[in-house]
């Protein structure tokens, strides 16, 4: 039995961001809340993915969330963006760290961004337990850019994430080839590593308002999420072009929001694909249930940088899917051993319209997926991971 602790969360992405790291950590401080732990959320009012800052002060179930960054203005250009998103949450939690921390049991920082956390590190009461969630590598995604600025940037970040990483008492990372690549980069000790796949996080409520933008007479092939430099969008957006030439009958969309999104929606001339917001949380398992196929993208030589959030929902909810990644990455290894499809590994266009060519014609094994993923994707198992 598992006494009831007090715990604090660190991280700026909370409810109600609509997906990647702001609605895990939402659905996790409610499952430890649920479990009778005392939360509390140290974060910014939800800004992601548009970077324009959605002020929400709704209370959550039994959770004490204290918010930041009402009055940010984020610029244009990415790179400025995470600066300014850095030093301004890293100046709210100095700011609130001494009097959150109080009588805490486990402070619970989400990596990245890092920045704050490396700055409290002198501030913080040794005696609580550090507990440190990897959601991202962002290191892995620094070593493909070239330039004399990204390799500044990249020696601060390995830097700064070195000193988060060694000073937790533990650390969870989301996959296996995270952890392997973060021991060796950063030279941490073996025992104290852990690693949890991401939960499933669906309701089990299919709702029915979306047949006015699918057609259930064609094939929908559909992104949906982040659309960031990670997910190699440009590249997905000629994939698409490519296909929708090449496969009768198909229609394909992304539902995502952000700079990327804006600038493919702005430049598509192509009526086979569709540009729509994302859809809101009771409508998820609807999306999945009317996408024909769903595809996970990752950019070239990242598959050790994150393991993709969404896809446990995609698993369970018994949709077809399509991965693009690196080969031999543990999205490869783990599709391949638990006869899971399909996997892609090159971004070249005729390879991957081969792919979801016998994607399409193949019959999917729905029972098999779901019960993969009601396996290997567990909240408890994360919770637990972190209490012990």
């Amino acid at each position: 039995m598992i006494n009831k602790k007090k715990i604090l969360l660190i991280s700026p992405f909370f409810y109600p961001e609509p997906i990647s790291t702001g609605k895990f950590n939402t659905n996790f401080a409610l499952g430890l809340a649920e479990k009778g732990h005392e939360v509390t959320v140290l974060c910014f009012h939800s800004f992601y993915p548009d970077w324009k800052v959605n002020t929400s002060n709704k209370p959550l179930n039994n959770l004490k969330i204290i918010r930041g960054g009402k009055n940010l203005k984020y610029p244009k250009k990415q790179f400025l963006r995470r600066i300014i998103l850095e030093l301004s949450f890293a100046f709210f939690i100095l700011r609130k760290i001494k009097k959150h921390q109080k009588e805490k049991d486990i402070i619970l920082p989400v990596f990245p961004p890092s920045f704050a956390f490396y700055s409290l590190l002198f501030f913080v009461n040794k005696k609580i337990r550090k507990v440190g969630m990897v959601h991202d590598l962002q290191e892995i995604y620094s070593i493909n850019k070239k330039g004399i600025v990204n390799k500044i940037v990249r020696f601060f970040i390995h830097k700064i994430e070195k000193q988060c990483y060694s000073k937790c008492d533990k650390l969870i990372f989301l996959s296996n080839e995270m952890k392997n690549e973060a021991k060796e980069l950063y030279n941490l000790e073996e025992q104290k590593l852990e690693v949890q796949y991401p939960f499933i996080n669906l309701t089990n409520k299919i709702s029915n308002s979306l047949g006015n933008i699918f057609n259930d007479k064609n094939i929908n092939i559909v992104y949906s999420g982040a659309l960031g430099e990670k997910q190699n969008p440009f590249e997905l957006y000629r994939f698409f072009d490519f296909a929708s030439q090449k496969i009768d009958k198909t229609q394909f969309y992304f539902f995502s929001q952000g700079s990327i999104f804006e600038e493919l929606k702005e430049k598509n001339t192509n009526k086979k694909i569709q540009f729509h917001s994302l859809v809101k949380k009771e409508q998820i398992e609807e999306l999945y249930n009317r996408s024909n196929v769903q595809l996970i993208p990752q950019a070239k030589n990242t598959s050790k940088g994150s393991l993709p959030s969404k896809l446990p929902n995609l698993l369970v909810s018994g949709c077809k899917i399509l991965v693009i990644t690196d080969k031999n990455s543990e999205l490869e290894q783990l599709f391949k051993k638990n006869n899971l499809h399909l996997i892609v590994t090159s971004w070249s266009q005729e390879k991957l319209l081969d792919s979801l060519k016998l994607l399409l014609e193949i019959k999917n094994n729905t029972s098999n997926q779901q019960q993969i993923a009601k396996k290997l994707f567990t909240i408890e198992e994360m919770i637990r991971k972190v209490l012990l």
